[in-house]
């Protein structure tokens, strides 16, 4: 008899699911606006338009509310990941850090940024714009910030 109060509700709980769980427009969100037209139309179509004005006023409310509700910045708090990282960069010694003129081996080929091994670390590095081989020994020349510029210790000839 009353069915199509329940088709409301039914679109109502469609368009909690669709702000909370699967943002975007999915199925749940058209399932949703098809229960609340249906719900509507059911109410018209089955009990009159004195029925289905109230029940069109009830449903707009209810949707505004739920549509309200979902977006309160509470609701989603319920839903979001509340944990926060503390990690920092780890500092590196002095001993430790590349210096210009310091000698390596690459580890992997540079084209122009690759691996290379200084001072039993391995660093990520940039080659001056040419490639360099594998297990070729280079050279620090400057530092760009945490970037490490090389070129070959022994130039091709």
């Amino acid at each position: 008899m009353l069915g199509f109060i329940a088709l409301i509700l039914i679109g109502l709980f469609l368009f909690v699911v669709e702000f909370l769980l699967i943002p975007g427009l999915t199925i749940a969100g058209i399932g949703a606006v098809a229960s609340l037209i249906g719900g509507v139309f059911w109410a018209y179509y089955g009990y009159g338009s004195t029925v289905g004005h109230i029940t069109l006023a009830a449903t707009m409310l209810a949707t505004i509310l739920t549509i309200a509700i979902a977006l309160r910045s509470k609701t989603w708090k319920r839903f979001m990941l509340d944990t926060s990282i503390d990690g920092s960069i780890a500092s590196t010694d002095d001993e430790n850090q590349v210096k210009p003129g310091d000698e390596g081996m690459t580890i992997s080929r540079l084209t122009p940024m690759g691996k290379a091994r200084f001072n039993d670390r391995i660093y990520e590095v940039k080659s001056t714009g040419e490639y360099v081989d594998q297990k070729t020994e280079i050279v620090a020349i400057r530092m760009e910030g945490s970037k490490i510029i090389v070129k070959p210790k022994y130039p091709k000839s």
